[in-house]
């Protein structure tokens, strides 16, 4: 009878310890996962199994996102090659900086790679295929605006229709007046341009952020 006791006690516990045990790691997922960011938008955080079809999945959830936008918003990307700033044009290109704050703030963007490097030109990003060819699915209207293609400048990749912006986007390695009134210019590069020049095809996108400028409090009296 003892020893039947002691067996029902045991498996009691046993039991006991991987119900908590199992507790605990739903809890930890929980803590874990993703808040909503400035924009209202949750971080994806990616693992081995990532696909591009489910970034295209996540790029649908988040496509009608309302952003507002408040003229000082800046993007921060991560490489392996360093951390560089840039601005976003918010008031010349509204609806192209609304679409990559929803990208890059849902982590579309991160552990893609730089699939394009011309030297002197341009470095290019943020396709879902790796390979130039890709989207998130849908595209943007065509922004005409006055910005130039200068040194650092941020613009959107696209096809042979003006309209088919979608995700991919570039920073130029050197003015390119010609491209100028051909794609849409919507930031450009503010600090960090020397880790710009180091990447190079292959190179990782390892996350995209977007904040806003917070405005200096003026003194009191003032």
């Amino acid at each position: 009878m003892k020893k039947i006791l002691l067996l029902i006690v045991t498996a009691s516990l046993v039991a006991g310890l991987a119900f908590c045990a199992k507790k605990k790691v739903v809890e930890e997922v929980s803590v874990l996962r993703p808040e909503p960011g400035e924009f209202g938008i949750a971080r994806t955080a990616w693992d081995t199994t990532v696909t591009p079809q489910k970034r295209v999945e996540l790029a649908a959830k988040v496509k009608n996102v309302d952003i507002e936008l408040l003229g000082n918003e800046k993007g921060m990307i991560e490489t392996n090659k360093g951390t560089f700033v840039f601005e976003l044009y918010s008031k010349d290109a509204p609806n192209t900086v609304r679409n990559f704050i929803r990208l890059a703030e849902s982590g579309f963007y991160d552990g893609l790679i730089w699939h394009r490097y011309e030297p002197g030109f341009v470095i290019q990003g943020g396709d879902p295929l790796n390979r130039g060819s890709g989207n998130p699915g849908y595209n943007i209207p065509f922004e005409a605006n006055e910005r130039k293609h200068e040194l650092g400048a941020m613009g959107m990749a696209r096809g042979q229709d003006l309209n088919s912006a979608g995700c991919q986007f570039y920073f130029c390695l050197s003015p390119q007046p010609g491209l100028d009134g051909g794609y849409v210019v919507f930031g450009k590069v503010v600090s960090g341009m020397d880790a710009v020049n180091e990447l190079r095809s292959g190179d990782t996108i390892i996350k995209i952020t977007v904040t806003r400028d917070v405005p200096e409090e003026s003194p009191a009296g003032e």
